[in-house]
């Protein structure tokens, strides 16, 4: 139980981390996506698919290896061979950083000049360049704190880094950069490549601070030390390997989106802006609160590692049951609420009917989306990070094929269909897997049906009960009111229905707040037996 107890307690601490940085980037998103405009955040938004591939090559799967190799090494050695792991991450961070660095800023001419026909992408990439070094050793680092169960460490920098970019990002579009889509631009990403750099000095003064926990540690046991050790390159390697592929693919996708959306039609400024309002402003409400899950799955990871380790394949099952009853009911409560209230988020958050459309349009595929996020982190927690990469590249090679068909011909709603497409091509690949590996069979009355029916009903209720009271529909302050009745009213229903029982409101009330058990007495050795 203390086990349990504690992956819960770095899962909330994490998650209350990430939900409050994930509500000021969408906040700060706002503000930069009102001043910058619809047309630079298209341009964002067009450059991110090099530079993805660019943090691909530059982390290369190290994050992941760092988290499985200081898990395993942690259940085997206590901890005592952490520093030699490490070391050995961050020198492999550091030639794959190096190299993407090099790559990305030689090359940013051809690229953007060749590949995405735009001049002022140039620059952008050549800034961009310098960031990618320092995510690489943070990656290592950030890995290394997840596997040890020292979330709250993560936490900081993230809130440091954060607090960074927003900070020089604001100074730099208010003070320093000329008002063109160009220079807001530039300013975007160097407030960020600065912000990155000061969160890698924070994440390397706190692992030093960490390392004084091992230091006196001893070899553990043979009986806990046998068995074979997987290294870093052996895991790094085959997800890096195709992680390259569904990056690239990716950056092809993102290349051809905005050239389908011009042949259908629009021109360049058109067709950018409608990508930007899709790509950056839609999809980061839409994955707002998956912060909540990201967090979870993210520490699933060495969860799941531990317990395969052990052979425990009961807690395996046990650990997925849970994982899948929360993420769905949690899912299928934010997509109803998105769904209905599509229309007043894009008003209050971008005074736009169209980002409105969007999210409405999007909502529904929020329960598959979240569910194949929980679900990779289990598979990845269980060696499967090979398997899920190859789902990723098929995935990606589909959603190219189909970009290249089907956006010329229909715009952005072919864009939308692709989307569709994918994520439910790459969660149906994820569960079958998951659940032929554990052997665990859910209930799909209860993950689905009840929860699908509580948020009905909550928002149906709700609606009614606002529509005979004098309150704005597009304001900040009715819409977070209705977002929170909504949500008292699907808890209501779920309880109602039993799609949230009496078992489980115990089980997160022991988790949470476990009960301090006095030592029994001693008994003599025959009743123990007995």
């Amino acid at each position: 139980m203390k086990a349990k107890q504690k992956y819960l307690y770095n899962a909330l601490l994490l998650t209350a981390v990430t939900l409050l940085m994930r509500t000021v980037t969408v906040s700060f998103n706002v503000y930069v996506s009102n001043r910058a405009g619809a047309e630079a955040m298209g341009l964002l938004a067009l450059i991110s698919g090099v530079y993805g591939f660019a943090v691909t090559v530059a982390t290369s799967g190290i994050q992941l290896a760092t988290v499985r190799t200081v898990a395993e090494r942690l259940e085997r050695t206590e901890g005592a061979e952490n520093k030699k792991c490490v070391l050995s991450c961050i020198g492999y961070a550091t030639f794959f950083g190096s190299i993407a660095t090099l790559l990305l800023f030689f090359l940013a001419r051809p690229i953007g000049h060749l590949l995405l026909r735009d001049a002022r992408t140039v620059r952008a990439l050549r800034t961009l360049s310098f960031t990618l070094l320092p995510i690489a050793i943070s990656a290592v680092l950030n890995g290394y704190f997840t596997a040890v169960r020292r979330a709250w460490k993560n936490a900081v920098t993230q809130v440091t880094e954060q607090g960074v970019k927003i900070a020089l990002t604001t100074y730099f579009l208010l003070v320093v950069a000329p008002k063109t889509v160009e220079g807001s631009l530039l300013a975007i990403l160097l407030g960020g490549a600065v912000a990155e750099s000061l969160s890698l000095l924070l994440n390397l003064v706190l692992y030093q601070l960490d390392k004084r926990h091992f230091r006196h540690v001893k070899i553990a046991t043979p009986s806990l030390s046998t068995g074979k050790k997987v290294g870093v390159t052996a895991i790094a390697l085959p997800v890096a390997i195709s992680a390259y592929m569904r990056s690239g693919l990716l950056a092809i996708e993102h290349i051809l989106i905005p050239r389908g959306l011009s042949r259908y039609g629009s021109g360049n400024t058109a067709a950018l802006a409608a990508y930007g309002s899709l790509q950056s402003m839609a999809l980061p409400v839409i994955l707002y609160p998956a912060a909540i899950l990201s967090s979870f799955s993210s520490l699933l990871i060495p969860e799941m590692t531990e317990q395969q380790a052990a052979g425990n394949k009961r807690e395996i099952r046990y650990i997925a049951g849970r994982v899948y009853q929360m993420t769905l009911l949690f899912s299928i409560g934010v997509g109803g609420v998105m769904f209905f209230l599509s229309g007043e988020l894009g008003q209050v958050l971008y005074h736009s009917d169209e980002v409105g459309i969007f999210i409405r349009r999007l909502a529904p595929l929020i329960p598959i989306m979240y569910l194949d996020t929980a679900t990779d982190g289990m598979l990845k927690g269980l060696g499967q990070q090979v398997y899920s990469m190859n789902v990723n590249i098929i995935d990606a090679l589909i959603s190219v094929i189909a970009v290249a068909v089907l956006v010329p011909h229909m715009g952005i709603s072919g864009y939308i269909l692709t989307i569709y497409i994918t994520e439910i091509f790459n969660a149906a690949c994820s569960v079958a897997r998951l659940l032929r590996i554990t052997g665990f069979r859910p209930r799909l009355t209860l993950l689905f049906l009840r929860p699908l029916l509580s948020v009905i009903g909550a928002t149906c209720t709700v609606n009614i009960l606002l529509h005979f009271l004098p309150i704005g529909r597009y304001s900040g302050g009715a819409l977070i009111g209705h977002i929170l009745l909504t949500a008292l009213f699907y808890l209501a229903f779920l309880l109602f229905t039993g799609g949230l029982g009496r078992a489980d409101i115990n089980w997160l009330h022991h988790s949470l707040l476990p009960k301090k058990r006095k030592r029994p007495p001693s008994i003599p050795s025959s009743r123990a037996a007995v």
